[in-house]
């Protein structure tokens, strides 16, 4: 039951609330199917799963970037395609989708002018940005010219421009060196500890039972299993989050005699 507003009577909304989200693309493909999810606001939630199982269709529809074929969202209690919930949102891209003839600063300045920001809270937002992720020796350069380490601080930078509640984060440390991992590690857990919802998408194992409260699994554009990590473990008799990921988003097809083997390979390793 939702008030005028769209908020749910009763308690504060979720940060995201999907039900029934289904995707098919005109080729046929199903991307995601009949799917329910509940993010609670200020949560630290992870969203695992391989290539082609759903995360970037339903990154997309709650981005409202795809065209649903059925199904709801709500950020926060408004309906996912209005403005509103637009500007609740903050995306960082696992690919990086930089204009190529701008510098640091203009993609963050132009950023905040389309989040409604006029050009001086822009451009002073912008330079806390550019301070925030040690981007300041690289301010008047064009993305282009980046190592791929700082595109992806920038990438992060613009995300969280605009002050979002709720940050999605697809893949942030793909490629990324060991050092500048642990510093986007630092400052993610820093930002979640100030009240923002995340949801992270990660091939990283470690990197989610490190960082979320929770986890879901998805496969075929289905939530399998959801819990935190120690709850998913103890539920499938799993002695690692690696193994959880295989009997469950495998969908069984790794024989239990496989999974001892890989153990056993590590333990010579």
């Amino acid at each position: 039951m939702t008030s005028p507003t769209g908020e749910p009577v009763g308690g504060p909304p979720s940060a995201l609330s999907i039900r029934g989200l289904t995707k098919r693309y005109a080729d046929g493909t199903l991307a995601l199917e009949n799917l329910d999810l509940e993010i609670p606001a200020g949560s630290f939630f992870g969203l695992l799963g391989p290539n082609g199982a759903g995360k970037t269709t339903l990154i997309g529809a709650v981005c409202n970037l795809i065209r649903l074929t059925g199904g709801e969202i709500l950020v926060f209690g408004r309906p996912g395609n209005g403005m509103a919930a637009r500007r609740m949102i903050g995306i960082a891209e696992q690919e990086p989708n930089l204009d190529k003839f701008l510098t640091v600063y203009e993609t963050l300045l132009y950023h905040g002018g389309y989040f409604g920001m006029d050009g001086a809270e822009a451009s002073e937002r912008a330079e806390q940005m550019i301070d925030a992720f040690d981007l300041r020796a690289k301010r008047d350069v064009e993305a282009p010219k980046l190592s791929g380490g700082m595109r992806r601080r920038l990438l992060l930078a613009r995300a969280l421009l605009h002050r979002p509640r709720l940050v999605i984060l697809d893949e942030p440390t793909a490629g990324v060196d060991l050092e500048l991992r642990h510093e986007l590690w630092s400052y993610i857990r820093g930002l979640h500890e100030q009240g923002t919802t995340i949801l992270l998408t990660t091939h990283y194992l470690e990197e989610a039972e490190a960082l979320c409260d929770e986890i879901a699994l998805i496969s075929a554009g289905r939530i399998v299993a959801r819990d935190t990590a120690e709850g998913l473990k103890k539920a499938h008799g799993a002695d690692s989050l690696e193994q959880v990921y295989l009997k469950t988003v495998a969908g069984g097809r790794i024989a239990t005699d496989q999974l001892e083997e890989v153990e056993a390979v590590r333990g010579d390793s």
